[in-house]
């Protein structure tokens, strides 16, 4: 660190402009268990909102300085440590904001807004975000969203649009007031969460995860590569959303696990795997205090299954169901349960998973103004440490499916069948929930 650096941050500190905390739970994962580096672009949350009225570069900066000064993480940075890094919040803060002209009806808006998500943080200097106005028109703006995943995670794009144009109403309608202040800090969060998680508390729930993990099977011998993965999108109808619904009515489990439990065939079908550990997150966030606080809360929880031909379909669901509430009555943080297991990230592999799976329904709100609207059109999550990955979306009534996968190990075409496969056996869980899960795999439209 740079001595002119080294004093400035030892200023901040003397003079109370900035404390010291340590890493939370999820901050730790990313410095202490994750394949990639911390400093990867693949930990980079992004996000692109599409705004539709007028907006200045005044009342733009304005609002953002509004969310920094109540939102806590917008003033972090991470200093190291003598034995692991500490997270440092200052008081007060400038925002990181830029406002460009682009070119009316730019096609390549998407690549714009990649560069700024692509580009590296100053961990240590911070901010950890960074905001620009792509001004496209008088009145069509796009607002691009890059956070290190270090200080958010997909609930607080959530929060952070809800929060920015609270402050844009203000603005606008020349109030002084100050966003009210959070029920409870993310630091606050943080420091309750290490009080609880005593070694004591995490060994009454490790031996569960020692039997429920023996043995795992390792899929893929080839490393995680740097940089995010890449993306193959489809989606599901609304009929056959709402038959899975129906689906998971009638046999008595969640939404999430029937989807799960199709998804858990279908991958058995396209990969000959019939013993899977899936990782996935958990929102971490049981309180009304922690839902309108950005920050990095989200966990994962290890679910692994077999795949019993012979079963028929709605009893693999019911025994999907059960382990998912035992998985999560016995979920600790994803950190400590590595250390407990004794797995490493070296060699480029995650520890315990490699694939994921996820259910998207936290809150992305839709803003609509009688002179502006807006809308979230592009994210990614910072989710890098995994070979593949199925993210699904309630888009309305039907549902967005994500792919996310290395293509150092999978091409597109090879993501389009197990898509493929993913949607039939849908179609088929749905259609038969009583028939054989060998039938269902035998079974070709």
């Amino acid at each position: 660190m740079p001595v002119d650096q080294r004093a400035r941050l030892k200023q901040w500190l003397d003079s109370g402009e900035a404390q010291l905390q340590p890493l939370t739970f999820p901050q730790r994962e990313l410095w202490e268990v994750s394949p990639v580096t911390v400093e990867d672009n693949a930990n980079h949350i992004c996000c692109l909102i599409d705004v539709h009225g007028l907006l200045t570069e005044r009342e733009a900066r304005a609002a953002i300085q509004r969310v920094v000064d109540c939102q806590e993480v917008l003033r972090l940075s991470i200093l190291p440590g003598k034995e692991r890094p500490l997270q440092m919040i200052r008081k007060n803060c400038g925002i990181n904001f830029d406002f460009r002209e682009v070119a009316a009806g730019d096609p390549e808006i998407e690549e714009l807004a990649m560069e700024i998500f692509r580009a590296p943080f100053d961990l240590v200097q911070g901010p950890l975000y960074r905001a620009v106005d792509l001004r496209r028109a008088a009145n069509h703006h796009a607002l691009v969203f890059a956070i290190h995943h270090a200080i958010a995670d997909g609930w607080s794009l959530g929060v952070l649009v809800q929060d920015l144009f609270a402050a844009y109403i203000e603005v606008v309608m020349g109030s002084a007031k100050s966003l009210p202040p959070v029920p409870q800090t993310y630091s606050t969060w943080g420091a309750t969460e290490r009080a609880y998680w005593k070694p004591e508390m995490l060994e009454q729930r490790i031996e569960f995860w020692r039997t429920r993990l023996a043995n795992p099977r390792r899929m893929w011998n080839r490393p995680i590569t740097p940089g995010p993965p890449q993306r193959w999108l489809s989606a599901v109808s609304p009929i056959l959303t709402n038959e899975i619904r129906e689906l998971a009515r009638g046999t008595g489990v969640t939404f999430f696990n029937a989807l799960f439990g199709a998804f858990q065939i279908a991958f058995c079908e396209w990969s000959g795997c019939d013993d899977l550990v899936v990782g996935t997150p958990v929102a971490n966030r049981t309180g009304q205090t922690t839902r309108e606080t950005m920050g990095y809360y989200a966990g994962i929880v290890p679910l692994r299954g077999e795949i019993d031909r012979s079963r028929v379909v709605s009893d693999h669901l019911r025994a999907g169901h059960q382990v998912t509430i035992d998985s999560f009555a016995n979920a600790i943080p994803f950190v400590e349960l590595v250390h407990a297991l004794g797995e490493k990230s070296d060699g480029g592999h995650n520890p315990v998973f490699e694939v994921r799976f996820a259910l998207q329904n936290h809150p992305m709100p839709e803003i609509s103004l009688p002179n502006l609207s807006a809308r979230l059109s592009m994210r990614s999550t910072g989710t890098a440490r995994f070979q593949l990955g199925c993210e699904i979306t309630e888009d309305r009534e039907a549902l967005e499916i994500a792919w996310l996968f290395r293509e150092n190990l999978f091409s597109p075409r090879d993501i389009e069948s197990l898509d493929g496969i993913f949607q039939r056996v849908l179609v088929g869980i749905c259609r038969s929930p009583e028939s054989q899960i060998s039938e269902l795999l035998n079974h070709r439209e």
